[in-house]
């Protein structure tokens, strides 16, 4: 059995480890010229690292991560956790995406990886997928998994009309730098005034990452550095958050990555016969919950128990997206509560709601 997965991010990876796993052939094809990481560091919760551990790179990953327990701050600097929830429902492991990408890409193999590689479109015949490529290639598989984020190709043809929406007025601006003398506790997460967001906190190699995120943003006009800054005002009372502005002051503005967020709309499907979307290409989410990665990983061990259990490859995708479409109905619906807090105390509770029910009802549904 043989599948091309479009897209080489960590869920593409991830992907290809797992079906490698299982003894299919595997092809994983990445537009850009190299696999390279979007953005500085990524959150993993448990539903992810159990999976990674399942696929043979757990350890790998543990050892260039940073466990993180999480609190919430308000714009003066209390802290705060929701009574009633478990240590581990504040708990994740902070990664950075360029060695977690290399790590990914090493265990699916380089040769089983091609840059510069964009798919144009599929035909799905009844024993295969023929797969064309922008440079004119064609290839066959048994399956293809698009897994190529928020502006999938395969999503386009699959689901056409469902092209990715901006988030209105949602913008994120991040960075990492090296630490400094900045407090190592970091201020992970501030919720601050007009609906701004964020923090900073060390990571990997003696390093920090920071962001800021605003929603309802008055429009950007400012360089990049600049509307960070303003946007950490708002999470910076008295002075007690001056860290968080000292490290934005002290990044390049060429480091400084700057989002408007998109979303995928909700689909009607996410599989055919032998095609499936995964990961952003099915549910880019907001990423206020700091999870779409951990639940794009979670995807991946859904689709590959349903494709060990059905001998029957259009049976297995159609359990797959069963499972899924409900599961993220509910991820929507917990994350659109986080969004809509009005303050630090109400951030805490939503907070603490979601990642209870993604580690644990969650959890078990992925697992079924």
């Amino acid at each position: 059995m043989r599948v091309i997965i479009a897209g080489g991010g960590i869920v593409g990876l991830t992907a290809g480890i797992a079906f490698k796993s299982i003894g299919w052939e595997v092809l994983v094809c990445e537009q850009a010229p190299e696999i390279r990481a979007a953005g500085a560091a990524i959150g993993l919760w448990r539903n992810a690292l159990d999976v990674f551990s399942e696929v043979g790179v757990g350890d790998s990953i543990n050892a260039i991560g940073t466990s993180v327990e999480t609190w919430f701050y308000d714009a003066g600097g209390r802290r705060l956790r929701a009574p009633g929830f478990a240590l581990a429902e504040h708990q994740f492991l902070l990664v950075p995406r360029p060695q977690l990408n290399q790590l990914l890409a090493a265990a699916v193999g380089q040769e089983n990886i091609r840059v510069n590689t964009r798919i144009l479109a599929f035909e799905e015949e009844a024993d295969h997928v023929k797969v064309r490529f922008t440079n004119g290639a064609v290839e066959r598989a048994d399956l293809l998994l698009g897994a190529d984020g928020a502006y999938s190709a395969v999503r386009a043809q699959l689901d056409p009309g469902s092209a990715a929406q901006e988030h209105a007025g949602h913008h994120v601006w991040r960075g990492m730098i090296a630490a400094g003398d900045e407090p190592a506790e970091g201020s992970i997460l501030t919720v601050g005034h007009q609906r701004a967001r964020g923090g900073y906190v060390r990571t990997y190699g003696d390093q920090v990452v920071w962001m800021v995120n605003q929603f309802d943003s008055p429009a950007v006009t400012g360089t990049k550095k600049e509307e960070a800054l303003r946007r950490a005002a708002h999470l910076n009372d008295n002075g007690w958050n001056d860290w968080l502005a000292k490290l934005i002051e002290r990044t390049p503005e060429e480091q400084i990555l700057h989002n408007q967020i998109m979303f995928v709309p909700a689909l009607p499907r996410w599989t055919s016969a032998r095609v499936a979307l995964i990961g952003d290409a099915a549910h880019a989410l907001s990423p206020h919950i700091s999870a779409g990665g951990t639940l794009g990983v979670e995807d991946v061990r859904v689709l590959v128990n349903a494709v060990q259990k059905y001998e029957d490859l259009a049976t297995a995708l159609s359990a797959y997206e069963t499972n899924r479409i409900p599961h993220y109905a509910r991820v929507h619906e917990l994350a659109d509560a986080v969004e809509r807090v009005r303050d630090a105390h109400e951030y805490a509770q939503e907070y603490a709601s979601f990642t209870h029910w993604m580690l644990n009802d969650g959890y078990r549904a992925s697992r079924a």
